[in-house]
Formats: structure tokens, C-alpha cells, sequence
């Protein structure tokens, strides 16, 4: 019941900012919403998706996150376009997904582990070498690389954790929504704080709106989030909760640095057009690419 009691509470927090918007534009005419009216209808289309998925079969939930990171992939790959020679490699990377989640949903942590940071990582560019184009070749091999590494390999952590042994199939739903949800309200904290009280550039020629306030305050609100809510919805001690808060807060915000720097270097300000409001995909994985491995490997050495 917590899940579904915990579904519903996101819920009416988004059914609370469907009405603030519409009482806005009721009220204040006069300025554009139409931004924030997009930003709201799409996140209620991600969250109406993921509260299925999570509260499907594991086959299922498994196949919409296989799902995800096929269009990630794809997305991340239309931003930085790959060699006529490397249209093999390409199809191997995307043959890689299911057999990524198929590990998963196996339980076979051992081979999940090493599946494409070894093995999948050594075979590209041999594939490659075949082609005997070696113009941009190592330029291409690590683009093949890190969107592998980001839109299929970390992002899955956040699937694996609902097959996780566990008492009930709710043990490891909670775990992604705790996941899911700390890492996106630290997005939003670290905004405000930042536009609130920022002053001191962290990273201004990546991401120039990033403060220095807004990193400590998303961190430590975040922090104090996890502390309320972890012993709620997971196996952690407020103690490890409070910890784990401060471990999404950090790598959260170097997620999102560091995909900003990646669509800079593409020339891009958004990675795509998918999500109205939000942009592409990848612009809503950024932070959860890093959150969801080390929060993963963090929740499994202590309790399972």
C-alpha cells in the first residue's frame, strides 16, 4: 500500500500545479505561460508512464525502460552524428539494449556489471577497425562509448533496482521512486536556491546559471527530503538516508553539468524535441545518468 499511497501523493502535488497554472493565466493574462502550461501537461504524460511501468510486471516495467534508452540512444546519437564507415558498430550498440535488460531481468548481476563497460566497450572498435576508416576514429569510439555508457548502462541501474531481491515486488518500486523522485526534486532545489540566493558561478562557461547556492542548498534540502522520506519508503536508517540524499544532491548535479557541457560542445541547447517544455529525453535523464548507478551500487553493498 505505501507505494500506491506514495503514487498518489505525487499525483497531488501535480494536480496542485495543474491549478496553480490555470489560476495564473486566469489571473495574469498579460504574461506568456504557455512554457510552463507545456512543462506541466508533459510531466504529466512521464509521471502517468512511469507510475504504470512501476506498477507493472517486471517484463514489462524492464521493456519501457529498454524502451527509454532505445530513444535516448538514438537521441544522444543524432546529436553528435557518427561516420558513414560506423553504421555496423551502430546496430550492434542498439542490439546491446536488450540484451542489457535481458541480464536484468534475469537477475545476473555478475554479467550486467561487465556486459558493456567490458565487453560491449572492447568490441565497437574492433567492429570499427574493420571498416579501415581511421579518420576521427578516436573521436568516434568515444562518442560510441559515452552514449552507451550513459543512455543504456547507467540509466538501467534505475530498472535493475526493482528486480533487486526483496520481500515483495513494492521494496524495489519504492527504491526507483525514491530514486526518480529525490533526484528530480533535487533539479528544482538547486534551482531555486540558485536563482534565490546565487551569486558565485560553479560552472560559467558550461552552465552558467549554476551557483554555488544552488548546489549547497539542492544538496542540503535534498538531504533533508531523503531523511523525512527514506526510512518511509526503503530498508535505509534516517542516518543512510540522510547519506544517500547527499550522494543524489552531488552526482545530480554533476549529471546535469555534464550533459550541458556535452550539448554545448554539440552546439545544441536542447537535446531534442520529444518532451514539450522539457526538450529532448536526454534533457530529462541528465542528472538520473549519474544518480542512478551510484545510488544503485550504494543501496545494494548495504542491504542486499
Amino acid at each position: 500500500m505505501m507505494l500506491e499511497k506514495s503514487l498518489a501523493a505525487v499525483f497531488a502535488l501535480l494536480l496542485a500545479a495543474s491549478v496553480v497554472n490555470v489560476l495564473l493565466v486566469t489571473l495574469r493574462p498579460e504574461k506568456d505561460w504557455r512554457e510552463l502550461t507545456l512543462r506541466i501537461r508533459t510531466w504529466w504524460v512521464i509521471v502517468v508512464l512511469f507510475s504504470l511501468a512501476i506498477l507493472s510486471p517486471a517484463w514489462l516495467a524492464l521493456t519501457f525502460f529498454g524502451l527509454v534508452s532505445f530513444m535516448a540512444l538514438k537521441e544522444f546519437l543524432t546529436l553528435a552524428p557518427s561516420r558513414q564507415a560506423d553504421r555496423m558498430p551502430l546496430l550492434w550498440m542498439f542490439i546491446a539494449i536488450p540484451v542489457n535488460y535481458g541480464f536484468i531481468g534475469s537477475g545476473w548481476y555478475g554479467m550486467f556489471v561487465v556486459f558493456i563497460p567490458v565487453y560491449v566497450f572492447l568490441f565497437l572498435p574492433a567492429r570499427m577497425v574493420i571498416a579501415g576508416d581511421t579518420q576521427g576514429f578516436l573521436r568516434t569510439a568515444s562518442q560510441l562509448h559515452w552514449s552507451l555508457m550513459t543512455t543504456v548502462f547507467a540509466f538501467s541501474h534505475v530498472a535493475f533496482l526493482l528486480v533487486l531481491p526483496a520481500d515483495g515486488k513494492q521494496t524495489g518500486a519504492l527504491l526507483v521512486l525514491f530514486l526518480v523522485g529525490l533526484t528530480e526534486f533535487n533539479d528544482v532545489a538547486q534551482y531555486i536556491w540558485g536563482k534565490s540566493f546565487g551569486r558565485i558561478k560553479v560552472t560559467p562557461t558550461v552552465s552558467p546559471n549554476k551557483t554555488l547556492a544552488g548546489l549547497l542548498g539542492g544538496v542540503a534540502t535534498t538531504a533533508l527530503v531523503a531523511l523525512l522520506l527514506g526510512p518511509l519508503l526503503t530498508p535505509m536508517s534516517g542516518a543512510m538516508a540522510l547519506l544517500a540524499g547527499v550522494i543524489i544532491g552531488v552526482t545530480g548535479f554533476c549529471g546535469d553539468v555534464v550533459m550541458s557541457a556535452i550539448k554545448r560542445d554539440c552546439g545544441v541547447k536542447d537535446s531534442g524535441t520529444l518532451l514539450p517544455g522539457h526538450g529532448g529525453i536526454l534533457d530529462r535523464l541528465d542528472s538520473l545518468i549519474f544518480t542512478a548507478p551510484v545510488f544503485f551500487h550504494f543501496i545494494r553493498y548495504f542491504y542486499f
